[in-house]
C-alpha cells in the first residue's frame, strides 16, 4: 500500500510539474544557428538538408518570442523560409535564400543574435548578401561552382 501511495505521489508531482511548464521560447542564437545550417546545406548543394533545416527554422521562428523578433520580422522571415522548406529544388531554394538573408541581416542589425561575430558577406555576381560565422567566403548562391566568390561587407 505504501508503494502505491508513493508511486501515486511521484506520478502526481511529475505530471503536475510538466503540465505547469510553459515551453521555452526560441532565442535569437537558435535562429542564427539554424540559418547557418541552411546556408551550409546550400553551399554543399544539398537541397534535402536545406529543406529539412528550413522546416526546423519555420518551427523555431513560430516559437520565437514576439518581443524579440516582432510580428513584421516574423512574417517576412516566414515567407521565404517556408518556400525553402517546401521545395527540394536547389535553384529555387537559392532564389528564396536571398530575400530571407536580407531579412535575417535586418534582424541581426536590431537584435544581438550571437555573442560571436556575425559576418555579413556579399556576392557581386548574385548581388545578394548572407550571414556567416566565419570570415572565409563560402558562397551559398553558387556552391562549388563559385565557392569563394564574395567578400565580407560588415561585422555585426
Amino acid at each position: 500500500m505504501k508503494k502505491i501511495l508513493f508511486l501515486v505521489a511521484v506520478l502526481a508531482t511529475t505530471l503536475g510539474y510538466s503540465f505547469g511548464q510553459t515551453s521555452p521560447k526560441t532565442g535569437p542564437s537558435q535562429l542564427l544557428s539554424l540559418y547557418y545550417e541552411i546556408k551550409d546545406a546550400l553551399v554543399a548543394g544539398n537541397a534535402n538538408a536545406a529543406s529539412d533545416k528550413a522546416t526546423d527554422l519555420v518551427k523555431a521562428i513560430n516559437d520565437a518570442d514576439a518581443k524579440t523578433i516582432g510580428d513584421a520580422n516574423r512574417d517576412a522571415l516566414l515567407k521565404d523560409i517556408d518556400a525553402i522548406a517546401k521545395t527540394k529544388d536547389l535553384k529555387e531554394q537559392r532564389v528564396h535564400f536571398a530575400p530571407f538573408s536580407d531579412n535575417m541581416i535586418a534582424l541581426a542589425k536590431t537584435v544581438k543574435l550571437s555573442a560571436d561575430p556575425v559576418y555579413q558577406q556579399y556576392c557581386p555576381m548574385k548581388k545578394a548578401s548572407w550571414l556567416s560565422s566565419q570570415q572565409a567566403i563560402k558562397n551559398p548562391y553558387y556552391g562549388s561552382s563559385m565557392l569563394t566568390c564574395g567578400s565580407v561587407k560588415a561585422t555585426l
